[in-house]
């Protein structure tokens, strides 16, 4: 027997990428990309952000890159000891 499950009615978040029709996602701008990183240093996915996924994969390809270049480090200091 299948249980029914029910689904909370929420509204999905909107792109904050797409609100400011933003096209490339400089991978200098390390202030709106850190906000995208959790504590660990890990990439937040896309349904707890609300980017799209066009702008998720722009912003996966941005926060790697900042990686590399040293402009955000690749984990938390904490962890790193």
């Amino acid at each position: 027997m299948k249980k029914n499950k029910k689904r909370k009615n929420t509204k999905r978040k909107p792109c904050v990428f797409c609100l400011e029709q933003m096209e490339y996602i400089d991978y200098k701008n390390t202030e709106i990309i850190s906000k995208f990183i959790n504590a660990h240093g890990k990439i937040l996915p896309s349904r707890s952000t609300g980017t799209c996924s066009r702008h998720q994969r722009l912003l996966s390809t941005a926060i790697k890159r900042a990686r590399i270049m040293a402009l955000i480090p690749f984990t938390a200091e904490r962890i790193r000891r």
